[in-house]
């Protein structure tokens, strides 16, 4: 267990927020999903309640360690301004951190907010760099990281800066540890675990670590045809890793002897081509044409896998069932989606693309808990250690 901001006496301090705030753009300029930045508001309103003063801190896309106001974090600045109902002093200084913005963060008082700009500015921020790190921790008397999408990353912002202050996590960082693992390693059952996308080689160490955890796998995606050909089945131009089939033997054969079971497809919608208007089919799964290739689950299939979510007391989802990005092939995604919605069960999204189709198809309030890290979940679900929660104090 960590300690959290509740654990910290913030009144009279000044805090350094480590946000998660890599939110996506329009061609415009304008920032087209700002889910990341109302994530953290509990966090930065509590803390502001307690009489602190903020230092906020992010990256922003790849700047590739130099300045590019491309992806200047002044957008987010204004953005955060209207959620918080105060002013979010921006100095945009390539340096990130120079005379002005120590000067503005020494002058900070109980209330103020101040964000820096993008941290990925500097080149030592994603090699952890200890100066940059000291750099950051000079402004402030607290460390606090929400950032749990960053928090695989062992960078200066994320681990480093806590080699310097007392470092905590805040309501977000917490409700992520909270549902990634303690409602995975207390699972009610039955437990089943959803897993898509497109290779069976990203899923591997998440595999491994849940089959000692869940009653049941569902495969869906792209990775399920190398399942489906590790069976004997033919999928045609179906998305293939020839070189992970006897893994997923050997996986198949596990499971059997656990009593761990593995739901695969029994239909797919297949394709000509990856195209939204592509002639399309269904196809039973012995049945794929050798020109065509699975872009979605088939609609027994969807019910069969709806079924099993029915009866389950916990869910965790990492992975589409298809190409959801284009219409022709999301109602499988949309239909686990929406079981998962109705099922009663405890339901954790996984982040990355499972997150962005419970969005797409305005379910994600009706989920138990969306997660806003993708590689970070990935990573904690395969049961690794994320340098930015190992650097925070333990309880």
């Amino acid at each position: 267990m960590k300690k959290t901001i509740r654990d910290i006496t913030a009144e009279g301090k000044k805090v350094f927020v480590r946000c998660d705030f890599n939110v996506p753009f329009t061609d415009a300029g304008e920032i087209s999903d700002d889910i990341r930045i109302r994530a953290t508001l509990p966090t930065l309103e509590y803390l502001l309640g307690q009489g602190a003063g903020l230092v906020l801190a992010s990256h922003l896309g790849r700047p590739a360690g130099e300045p590019d106001m491309k992806y200047s974090l002044g957008p987010v600045a204004e953005r955060l301004s209207s959620l918080l109902g105060r002013e979010v002093l921006f100095i945009s200084s390539p340096a990130v951190v120079d005379d002005e913005v120590r000067k503005a963060a020494a002058n900070l008082k109980a209330g103020d907010v101040m964000l820096l700009e993008n941290v990925r500015f500097r080149k030592e921020e994603t090699k952890n760099g200890p100066a940059f790190a000291k750099e950051l921790a000079s402004l402030c008397d607290i460390y606090v990281n929400d950032a749990f999408g960053s928090a695989h990353r062992a960078h200066a912002s994320t681990a480093g800066v806590a080699s310097f202050l007392p470092a905590v996590s805040g309501f977000l960082m917490e409700k992520e540890l909270k549902f990634l693992g303690d409602t995975v390693e207390n699972a009610e059952s039955p437990f089943i675990a959803i897993l898509g996308g497109a290779k069976v080689k990203d899923k591997i160490p998440v595999i491994e670590n849940l089959m000692k955890k869940v009653d049941a796998f569902i495969i869906g995606g792209g990775m399920a045809y190398t399942f489906l050909k590790a069976k004997g089945h033919a999928v045609g131009n179906s998305l293939l890793e020839e070189e992970q089939v006897d893994f997923v033997k050997g996986l198949l054969e596990k499971a059997e002897s656990s009593g761990v079971g593995i739901l695969l497809p029994v239909d797919v919608v297949a394709a000509k081509e990856f195209k939204n208007d592509s002639e399309k089919r269904v196809a039973a799964v012995n049945g794929i044409p050798v020109d065509m290739m699975g872009l979605d689950i088939g609609p027994e299939t969807a019910k069969l896998f709806c079924e099993e979510i029915k009866r389950a007391r916990t869910v965790l989802w990492n992975g589409p069932m298809g190409v959801f990005e284009m219409p022709a092939f999301a109602a499988g995604t949309k239909a686990v989606a929406e079981a998962l919605a109705e099922c009663g069960a405890v339901t954790v999204i996984g982040g990355g693309d499972s997150a962005a189709a419970v969005k797409q198809f305005g379910l994600s309030g009706k989920m138990t808990h969306v997660s806003t890290g993708g590689g970070a979940s990935l990573e904690f679900l395969e049961g690794k250690e994320l340098p930015g929660v190992a650097a925070l104090l333990d309880i």
